[in-house]
């Protein structure tokens, strides 16, 4: 309790904030993504097709997933556990599913191709713009995105992107089995954030944080 209360009383407002900030930002931009039609990140890809599956909400198998997922975070890589992950486990789903219902109630499912690629797009910036904040605030993992961080510390020889890109490419698999979407957004979430997440991390996130940039210029990225 001691520890937990000094964690607390530890943490920087500012960061604090950027980092709900961030997630908003994230689920929003989820949503968006689940509006294309043309498939989300590999992770909420699968949870949404899951979820289907088991007659459950997005934002509710989400959180159960989550709990399992935070076990094993709590046994082998609790460092990465902080308000961050609570934020994150708890909430995005709901963040998601709320601005998923505004998106269909004001302008309903894109029908014609160009529009849901511009879909993707708009989805592509929103999300890596949360992203940029959630990650650079530095106040905790989320449960699944700490699967590859916990793995590259077991298996240092492997370099990160090949572990992050097994965990994205099995979740892909599992989503595709369960009936889900698997399409250009999901392969632009694996492959295309990179650069975007970079750019904001430069001008405008770090700034923000008063750090330098950490984030690779490229490469799979957490969600």
């Amino acid at each position: 309790m001691s520890r937990m209360m000094g964690y607390i009383k530890g943490l920087d407002p500012k960061r604090l904030i950027i980092m709900v900030i961030g997630n908003i930002f994230l689920g929003m931009g989820i949503s968006i993504f689940k509006l294309s039609g043309m498939g989300n990140d590999p992770f909420s890809g699968m949870v949404m097709a899951l979820a289907d599956l088991s007659f459950i909400s997005y934002a509710n198998f989400l959180i159960l997933l989550n709990v399992v997922l935070f076990v094993v975070e709590w046994i082998t890589g609790r460092k990465f556990i902080g308000a961050g992950t609570f934020v994150n486990a708890i909430l995005l789903g709901y963040i998601a599913t709320f601005f998923y219902d505004i998106w269909i109630d004001v302008l309903g499912e894109p029908q014609q191709l160009w529009y849901k690629v511009i879909t993707v797009a708009i989805g592509v910036v929103v999300c890596s713009f949360g992203v940029s904040l959630y990650q650079s605030s530095d106040v905790g993992v989320a449960p699944y995105d700490a699967l590859s961080l916990i793995m590259k510390i077991r298996f240092p020889k492997v370099s990160y992107f090949w572990h992050r890109m097994f965990t994205d490419a099995l979740c892909a698999l599992i989503c595709l089995l369960a009936g889900g979407i698997v399409g250009l957004g999901t392969l632009v979430s694996a492959f295309g954030l990179g650069p975007i997440i970079h750019f904001f991390d430069v001008h405008f996130t770090n700034k923000l944080l008063g750090k330098k940039s950490t984030h690779a210029n490229g490469g799979p990225v957490t969600l």
